[in-house]
């Protein structure tokens, strides 16, 4: 099947290991899948729908990039940095009250030298997406080409990012001979767990895709990745019809809500430090993979038997949650 072009700009495959430990407490086989490993100033999941949203941009002639996300966002961090690598200009908004000081991606942000526009919480909300294509036509005033990437790149073209990594886990397991009943992933604004679906669907590789959200409802990512998929239709010759059959996504695990964790989160990333020698992160993954870690226990994943966790990356995140971690023990 013929699908978009891309740049070529992360390092893949990204590896698989077995958490022995986790996979012993739970009966069951845990693997992830390390797209922290994707890169340094890159790193984490982004990167991978990026190198198809920036090789657009780049044929629609865009000079500019505008994207946008929390204060510190992985995403925005990542579009900053692959854009400095293509020769883009990035522009971000970023969701925050007062400005604290940077820390984290909100640091590499200033280091990359990105325009930052910093919007209330409620404005950002209500109107992010009227507010970037206000900026797209200042930017044409001024003879500028913007192209306008959304939260998380979870649209149409970037969902191809995801795709292209369910194809590269098949590869994987022929040379690890292995077969991944279940994957597991994060849903935090839908772009990796719907290309996911999109590559399954497609191919018939009859996984087990399970999304794990940690910000808004089972009911809202349902219809919200069922846009994005019908999206993608547009690049495909043959569009492919989905519903809410296709999709497994569980109860929420947002917990305080978006980037703010408990104590208990926060203790369960340390642990997991302690006993894999992995860390992950307080907005994505920490709060997934303890999701599910809870649904094991109330045998969620009983039919299943070798689970590869989609790891997405977001180390620099711990950054803003030193005062906090600093506390347990």
């Amino acid at each position: 099947m013929n699908i978009p072009n891309k740049i070529e700009l992360c390092n893949k495959p990204t590896r698989i290991e077995k958490l022995e430990k986790t996979s012993k407490k739970y009966n069951k086989n845990i693997f992830l899948k390390r797209e922290d490993e994707t890169g340094i100033e890159i790193s984490g999941n982004k990167i991978r729908k990026l190198e198809f949203c920036l090789k657009e941009a780049l044929e629609q002639g865009a000079t500019h990039i505008l994207t946008c996300g929390g204060l510190e966002s992985n995403h925005a961090r990542s579009t900053v940095a692959a854009c400095r690598k293509v020769g883009l200009n990035p522009i971000l908004f970023l969701r925050a009250g007062e400005i604290p000081s940077t820390s984290g991606n909100h640091f590499l942000d200033n280091v990359f030298g990105a325009e930052i526009n910093y919007i209330d919480v409620d404005t950002f909300n209500s109107g992010i997406d009227e507010i970037m294509k206000e900026k797209i036509a200042s930017l044409f005033e001024q003879g500028i080409k913007g192209y306008i990437i959304p939260m998380g790149a979870s649209y149409g073209i970037g969902n191809f990012g995801y795709y292209s990594v369910m194809k590269e886990i098949i590869e994987q397991e022929k040379i690890l001979d292995i077969t991944f009943d279940t994957v597991v992933t994060t849903i935090g604004s839908g772009g990796t767990y719907a290309g996911l679906v999109m590559a399954n669907k497609i191919h018939s590789f009859n996984k087990n895709i399970v999304g794990i959200p940690i910000c808004d409802t089972k009911e809202i990512f349902e219809k919200k990745i069922l846009d994005i998929l019908e999206e993608s239709n547009g690049y495909l010759e043959n569009p492919v019809n989905y519903g809410r059959s296709d999709l497994k996504i569980t109860k929420d695990f947002a917990g305080l809500g978006y980037a703010i964790n408990t104590e208990e989160e926060l203790q369960f990333i340390k642990d997991l430090a302690i006993t894999e020698g992995v860390l992950l992160d307080p907005t994505y993954t920490g709060k997934a993979f303890r999701g599910m870690t809870n649904l094991l226990e109330e045998n969620f994943f009983e039919s299943s038997k070798n689970i590869l966790f989609i790891h997405t990356g977001g180390i620099y995140g711990l950054f803003s949650k030193q005062t906090q971690l600093n506390k347990l023990k």
